[in-house]
This record gives C-alpha cells, sequence and structure tokens, in this order.
C-alpha cells in the first residue's frame, strides 16, 4: 500500500486520516520534499538505527529498573526534544562551515527551512503532550475534564510515538539538505544523551555490566550503523559528509533535492561553436574560394592588340 504524504504540513490528509493518529503522524513528519531512501539495504539500516537511537533517546533503563513508567518515559522524551532543538541546528551549522568551501548556505535555504519547521512541530507536539498528561494527572474527580483531555492524551501518545518513528529515520527532513546528515545527527544525539550518565557515573539502579551495556550499547550500535550507511552512499553513489550537497554528481534516474541547484554537463562545452573554423568559407559550394577567378586569367591580354592597325602597307607599293 502506497504511503501517504503530505506536501509539508499534511496537504495530502483527508478527514479520516485524521482519526488515525498514525496515519496522521506519517503524513505530517514525513512530507513528500523528504527524499525516500536511494536503496533497500539504506533503508533497512536506517530501521535499525531507529531501534537504537530509540533506545539511547528513551532509556531503555526505564523498562529495566523499574518497570514501564508514562511519566518517565515522557520526561526522558521531553529531555531529548531540548536536546534535538538545540543540537540539530549546531549539528548543521558545523556542516554549512565545512562545506563553505565548495558552496553556500543560500543554495540550502529551502530544505534547511522545511527541516527546521519540522523540528519546532514536533518538539512543540511533544510538549503539548506533556501538558496534557498533567492535566489529565491533577484533574481530580472532574470526570468531564478527564474524558476530555484523556481521550486527547491517548490520541496525542500514538501520534508522538508514531511521529519520533517518523523522525528518528528522517531526523527531521535532513536528507533533503545531504543525505548524510541524519546519520550524523543521529550519531551525534545518541551520544550525547549517553554523556551525562558516563560523567556522573549514574547508572540508574543497575549493575556495572548492565550499566555499560545500556547506556553504552546503543551509541555504540547507532554509530555504526551510521558509518556503514554513510560508507555505502559514498561507495555506491559518490556522496560524501564533506562535500557540499551542490557539488555533489547527480544520481541517476533521480531529480535534484529541493533547493539544490542543477549540476552542470560533465562532458563538453555547451556554449562554444561547433567545432571546425566558424569563419572558413561558410557560403562557398563544395568548399571552394567564392572570391576566387576563374579557371582563366581574366586580365590576360588579348591574343591580338585591339588597337593596332592590321598589317599593310600605308604609302602603297
Amino acid at each position: 500500500m502506497a504511503r501517504t504524504r503530505g506536501s509539508w504540513t499534511g496537504g495530502g490528509l483527508t478527514p479520516k486520516s485524521v482519526l488515525m493518529p498514525h496515519h496522521f503522524a506519517q503524513a505530517v513528519f514525513h512530507p513528500a520534499w523528504i527524499p525516500d531512501s536511494l536503496d533497500p539495504t539504506i533503508e533497512r539500516l536506517k530501521r535499525f538505527r531507529i531501534i537504537a537511537g530509540a533506545v539511547a533517546s528513551l532509556g531503555v533503563y526505564t523498562f529495566v529498573e523499574g518497570g514501564f513508567a508514562v511519566t518517565e518515559l515522557l520526561e526522558n522524551a521531553l529531555t531529548a526534544s531540548v536536546v534535538l532543538l538545540f543540537l540539530t541546528p549546531m549539528t548543521v551549522g558545523v556542516m554549512l562551515f565545512v562545506w563553505r568551501r565548495t558552496g553556500t548556505a543560500r543554495q540550502l535555504r529551502v530544505p534547511l527551512f522545511n527541516a527546521l519547521k519540522l523540528l519546532l512541530l514536533f518538539v512543540g507536539c511533544v510538549v503539548a503532550l506533556v501538558v496534557l498528561v498533567q492535566t489529565t494527572n491533577s484533574a481530580g474527580g472532574n470526570f468531564a475534564v478527564i474524558m476530555g483531555a484523556g481521550l486527547t492524551m491517548m490520541w496525542m501518545l500514538i501520534f508522538v510515538a508514531y511521529g519520533a518513528v517518523r523522525v528518528s529515520g528522517n531526523f527531521f527532513g535532513t536528507a533533503a539538505v545531504h543525505r548524510c546528515l541524519p546519520a550524523l545527527l543521529a550519531t551525534v544525539t545518541s551520544w550525547l544523551m549517553a554523556i551525562p550518565d558516563l560523567v556522573t557515573g549514574d547508572l540508574h539502579g543497575l549493575s556495572l555490566t548492565m550499566g555499560v551495556v545500556f547506556i553504552l550499547g546503543a551509541p555504540v550500535t547507532v554509530t555504526a550503523i551510521a558509518l556503514v550507511e554513510m560508507g555505502r552512499l559514498k561507495r555506491r553513489y559518490g556522496i560524501r559528509l564533506g562535500a557540499h550537497p551542490a557539488s555533489l554528481p547527480p544520481i541517476p534516474g533521480l531529480p535534484p533535492l529541493p533547493g539544490h541547484p542543477p549540476m552542470p554537463p560533465t562532458t563538453g562545452l555547451p556554449y562554444l561553436p561547433p567545432q571546425g573554423n566558424p569563419y572558413g568559407r561558410p557560403y562557398a559550394p563544395g568548399g571552394a574560394n567564392p572570391y576566387a577567378p576563374g579557371a582563366g586569367n581574366p586580365y590576360v591580354a588579348h591574343p591580338q592588340p585591339p588597337y593596332n592597325p592590321p598589317p599593310q602597307r600605308p604609302y602603297g607599293s
């Protein structure tokens, strides 16, 4: 079944899809301007990266330590969203500085702006979900508030969960900027989420072995998968992380990414005249010289001088 994808903010949505939060999340958080994966192998690598990234972002140790806790899960999601809000633009800014030698940020203005809007939208949805949960918990015995906020909270919970899966794969559509950016951002984010626990030594009640496995396991796995993903992009398609997207070769069979200028032709010089001498006898039939004299010399003297008298004796005999 084909995926339903909106143009940006759900342009392809229908009233029926709004009632199904997972369809709505797919259309909103994976709009049509985000490019698809180049091949099935990269798509499978992306799925593994999503799973490992979820481990790092939400904290599997929550389930190991004290069982499932919605409140702590949402707190971790909110923390991860705040980290992403600052980390994603910072990482992209560093890459723009690296790319400055082969291109400009102006060339990437459209996909950068779209990715920023998607990031702000997701963070706003997570904040709204946390507010709904707090409202429902503090409603007391007000049945109307509990029903209204509770139903909305359940819809938002499914919507945000599916949205988190989508943005973990496309990382807010940054593949429209550079196809290596999602893998890079997933790596940087997973390590940043693990660093506080490593620095403080907080194993969340786990043993040393389990703490190392759950704290370091996810970022190490994400990094390994991201390196394989970027290596495959480089080998098969010539896409290198250190090269500005506008300087990368076009991929056969795919249109240029939105906001990227078309690449110049790689062979020939389209603005030169046809090969050969453009000034050489353009009007001469058969290559002959139109100004050349005929076969004979038109200025050769007449066989007989036209003004000489005939040979006779003027005085008679």
